[in-house]
């Protein structure tokens, strides 16, 4: 049985929508994951670069909120990207701590 999409006003679908943002997400991590590994050298894999950006994207949005940090870029993307990057080599830093 198919579950029926709800509509927006706009007549778009929240799936849709949901499934977009997920995929921008990923995207802006292996964006970040990858400009990461070219500050913090390692082997690098397509899985590595978006394990690493996803979750600098975590590290990095929540330390720049915490310490208050707001980045000049006016165009969001960029922002995101940097934010995403800086969280990365940080979690790369930790990773080569810990292994």
């Amino acid at each position: 049985m198919k579950v029926p999409e709800r509509q927006q006003s706009d007549g778009g679908s929240v799936v849709n929508d949901n499934m977009r943002g997920i995929v921008i997400f990923l995207v802006i991590g292996l964006v970040a994951g990858w400009l990461a590994s070219w500050i913090i050298p390692g082997s690098g894999s397509l899985l590595r670069y978006l394990i690493s950006g996803v979750l600098g994207a975590f590290v990095g949005g929540y330390l720049f909120s915490a310490l208050k940090i707001n980045l000049p870029f006016r165009n969001i993307w960029v922002s995101q990207i940097v934010t995403a990057t800086a969280g990365a080599v940080i979690v790369m830093i930790v990773a080569k701590l810990i292994f």
